[in-house]
């Protein structure tokens, strides 16, 4: 672990002003404070800051919808965020808004600073228009028939029943949402910014290890594909900035968006007295690092280096990418009680479960993580009550009741002791990667063995013969200074645990500075008496934040009153399902995919023709054991093209877990092109 101090900047993505903030979320704004908080326990100078996304379209038709001005709006948001963060123990050093003087200021100065720079370019385009409300509607403002598969009421952007994509202007009857009238095309000139003009710059600034793999994949399918002007304005009417020497354009919430990080920094630097150009400026030896779900991956890792690169700022030291939460396996839901606010879990359980769950989910990787309610109820419970503070409360009462209070001069194991403060190298560098589940099953190994060392001698034992008090007096201590080692690696997971045992313990734990000062055990050392640290979460706690859920979903949706079984996944018809072509192929031949960690590209014998297929199942075929073998495609999926080649459909598999992928067969005698019904 680097001992030298390091100044840092993180930021998370800024929570839209708009709805609450719920537990799909938090996985972001937790993971990124568990790593700020470690870095300040390890000694580093070390800055979290974040805002509210404030402008948009959205946020003026829902201020308009509730009678109230946007600026009214994004206050009462702006509370309420603030207070979820807060009782989620989400520390930040500032949190501030995009409507603001600081981001107006930058705002201006990088557009125009790119503007001069010739990156800016003028065009015509034509836009859907909404005749009553005479606005400009956004993709998601309008609704329709979804041209490919026909189903209505799809958003203009995309089906939500067959995943097709598309402009507006393809919708069959479409409809503003926000009237009900249909829309009309008009034209308008648009500003835009020329992101091909740092294609070269932003090749160059992704090389090495400062994404993730899946990250640098994604971007050079981008690079490959050439990259394209970026539309920055709005028409009126739009809540957001001006843009400067424009009559009636705005800039697109997008461009101050992220602009809201140096925005936020600025407000810190003004009231703490840190100096701006240190983190910004340039050439800036700091670091700054990004948290973002990979839904905003093209914004940050393209968009907004460019931006800051062309007006002369410095870029992001990396930005780091997760995945989506799902629940109980599956997408969260409201008719499910599954889509959980923050405020509906703080109603019923302690933010820590949650914050330690998701931390012994969370890795490096853009992987999708799941909260399984009986699985946290059942790991919360075993590791957190069960493990740690069960060391404490089997060692505490002898302590306090044969001497009062008081620490031994001696460890009973102090090998043992050497062993756990050594842990603290392999955890550290597992906090520092973001790869917390690797650090909690480490911590929990710990865990384990002090319980044994517990287990193995009996203090309670010892307690019945008085002769032996020495020995039981330096057993305890042994149990709780390993009680205090094990609380410190959680301490950037579950501060107020760190904070309660600190208290009772009567030393500092999880404090800046303390990963690497806090190694010498304590010993004839006053401790105060012992108290619950952590109650076992309730199942019916679980159910009750279930079922308030539900209830809220049911309040915004009063007419969703229907009972229906509970399906294992999303729910098609029958008419949907027929659309699907299942073929029988035969694999001609199958071969490795220069530069590909997944893909296999197969050569497929349909019968009536071949078909080229790129197949995520390297890790688990080699290519020679597929030549001949008998698959099932999907025939009618649209091509897709990738920078390897064209995918011209889809061979199914299975997969258990992630240590399992297995093709499906047709059985035997099927023969290429036979469809499967």
């Amino acid at each position: 672990m680097n001992t030298t101090p390091r100044r840092i900047l993180a930021t998370s993505a800024l929570p839209y002003a708009n709805g609450p903030i719920h537990l799909g979320h938090l996985v972001e704004y937790i993971q990124t404070d568990i790593w700020t908080r470690f870095q300040r326990i390890s000694g580093h100078e070390c800055y979290y800051v974040c805002a509210d996304d404030a402008h948009g379209t959205p946020i003026m038709l829902k201020a308009r919808s509730e009678g109230i001005s946007p600026e009214e709006l994004i206050a009462e948001f702006s509370t309420e965020h603030q207070a979820d963060f807060r009782d989620f123990l989400v520390g930040f050093d500032n949190y501030h808004t995009t409507h603001s003087p600081e981001n107006r200021e930058y705002a201006e100065t990088i557009y125009s600073r790119l503007n001069g720079a010739g990156h800016i370019t003028r065009r015509t385009i034509r836009q859907a228009y909404d005749p009553i409300e005479n606005i400009f509607l956004p993709d998601r403002f309008i609704k329709g028939d979804c041209p490919v598969c026909k189903t209505p009421d799809q958003y203009g952007d995309s089906c939500e029943n067959c995943s097709a994509t598309y402009v507006p202007t393809d919708l069959g009857n479409p409809r503003s949402v926000i009237s009900g009238a249909t829309p009309v095309e008009r034209e308008s000139e648009h500003l835009f910014f020329k992101l091909g003009d740092f294609q070269s710059m932003l090749e160059d600034w992704v090389r090495g290890d400062r994404f993730q793999p899946e990250v640098g994949n994604k971007l050079q399918e981008w690079f490959d594909m050439g990259l394209q002007d970026w539309d920055i304005s709005r028409d009126p009417p739009y809540f957001g900035f001006e843009i400067p020497g424009e009559t009636g354009k705005y800039f697109y919430v997008w461009l101050d968006a992220p602009i809201g990080y140096m925005a936020s920094f600025r407000h810190l630097c003004e009231r703490s007295g840190l100096d701006f150009d240190e983190f910004w400026a340039a050439d800036a030896t700091t670091e700054l690092y990004h948290f973002v779900g990979k839904d905003i991956l093209y914004f940050h890792t393209l968009f907004w280096p460019a931006m800051l690169h062309g007006a002369g700022f410095r870029r992001p030291s990396a930005v780091f990418v997760h995945g989506f939460l799902t629940v109980n396996g599956q997408k969260m839901s409201k008719s499910r009680g599954t889509f959980i606010s923050a405020r509906t879990y703080l109603d019923h359980l302690e933010p820590e479960y949650l914050r330690y769950y998701y931390a012994a989910k969370l890795n490096n990787r853009v992987e999708d993580i799941d909260l399984n309610l009986d699985d946290f109820v059942a790991r919360v419970n075993a590791d957190l009550v069960g493990k740690i503070v069960n060391i404490a409360s089997r060692c505490a009462g002898f302590v306090h009741k044969r001497f009062a209070g008081r620490l031994g001069a001696e460890l009973d194991a102090p090998e043992m002791y050497c062993k756990f403060i050594e842990g603290r190298t392999s955890i550290a560098a597992h906090y520092e990667n973001r790869d917390f589940g690797r650090a909690v099953r480490e911590i929990m190994a710990l865990a384990d063995q002090a319980n044994q060392y517990i287990n193995d001698r009996q203090p309670w034992v010892i307690a019945k013969h008085p002769e032996q008090a020495p020995e039981l007096q330096a057993v305890c201590t042994m149990g709780l200074n390993l009680f205090r080692v094990l609380v410190g690696y959680l301490a950037p997971i579950m501060p107020t645990l760190a904070d309660k045992s600190a208290a009772f313990l009567g030393t500092e734990i999880g404090t800046a500075g303390s990963w690497n000062a806090s190694t010498e055990p304590l010993l004839n050392h006053q401790i105060e008496p012992f108290k619950h640290l952590m109650q076992r979460i309730d199942p019916k706690a679980v159910a009750k934040v279930v079922e308030a859920s539900a209830a809220d979903a049911s309040a915004d949706d009063p007419s969703d009153n229907t009972t229906t079984i509970e399906p294992i996944a999303d729910t098609i018809t029958i008419d949907e399902f027929q659309k699907i072509d299942l073929r029988v192929a035969r694999i001609d031949s199958a071969d490795y995919v220069d530069g590909s960690d997944k893909l296999l590209r197969l050569t497929l014998d349909l019968g009536a023709g071949r078909r080229t297929v790129f197949a995520g199942i390297k890790s688990a075929y080699e290519p020679q054991q597929l030549n001949g073998r008998m698959v099932v495609v999907v025939a009618n999926l649209a091509a897709r093209k990738m920078r390897f080649g064209t995918s011209e459909g889809m061979v199914l598999c299975a997969g258990l877990d992630a240590d399992g992928l297995w093709l499906l067969a047709p059985d035997t005698g099927a023969q290429p092109g036979m469809r499967i019904s």
